[in-house]
């Protein structure tokens, strides 16, 4: 059991600490390009990421789920309810952004992909509390012992 502890610990570490990442170095470090290079720079960006960050959110969510099952810990079960509330809020409420803002060519850009771009990163500080959320009740649940 301490190894779907530890895999849902590590996963929801490695998915806050890329999302945070994201959030406070990588997306306000483009923000200060042009419109074009701004959103040359975020299509790939965005790419590159999904799959890693779902993949970790369905790891720790379910590596979670499974430890909540063997050791009935609510904390297990509220750690894997918020990496797992990714998945919703992403498909729901970011990938509208998303699609919008991979269907643009970079020369395409100007104040409206930027706008879209700054909402599209308050919309990604959800996604980075989620992951440390879901980290934190992780971290208690082991240091707890439970």
């Amino acid at each position: 059991m301490i190894g779907l502890q530890l895999a849902a610990l590590i996963a929801a570490t490695l998915f806050a600490g890329a999302a945070t990442y994201i959030s406070i170095v990588e997306h306000p470090a483009r923000l200060g390009l042009g419109d074009g290079p701004l959103l040359a720079q975020w299509q790939p960006s965005y790419k590159r990421a999904l799959p890693i960050q779902s993949g970790l959110a369905v790891l720790g969510g379910a590596s979670g789920l499974l430890a909540w099952y063997f050791s009935p810990d609510w904390k297990w079960l509220a750690g894997s309810v918020s990496l797992l509330a990714n998945w919703p809020f992403t498909l729901i409420v970011i990938m509208p952004v998303n699609k919008r803002l991979m269907a643009m060519q970079q020369g395409d850009a100007g104040p409206e992909s930027r706008e879209i771009l700054i909402r599209w990163g308050k919309l990604h500080n959800v996604r980075s509390g989620l992951g440390l959320l879901a980290m934190l009740f992780f971290a208690w649940a082991v240091a707890t012992g439970t």
